[in-house]
């Protein structure tokens, strides 16, 4: 599995693990489906590149659900203005 650095900006963070598994996103089915779902629903989610990279590479299973919650709540709290 991956290790996690506590005060790294998570953005850096989260590519750095994508280089090193070679692993680029890519917009799949399922990833169209939910934006569509979303978008006829009215709902207003828009997730930034971090947020998809992360959920890509728990897909994956680079990152375990735990570590993937970890990082994408840093993110969330680093993204706050």
């Amino acid at each position: 599995m991956v290790s996690i650095r506590a005060n790294k900006q998570v953005a850096d963070e989260v590519r750095a693990i994508a280089d090193q598994h070679k692993f680029v996103y890519s917009e799949g089915p399922l990833d169209r489906f939910a934006r569509d779902v979303t978008r006829l629903a009215d709902d207003d989610v828009a997730l930034d590149d971090t947020e998809k990279l992360l959920i890509a590479l728990q897909r994956r299973g680079v990152l375990n659900k735990a570590q993937m919650i970890s990082l994408a709540a840093r993110h969330l709290r680093q993204s706050k203005p």
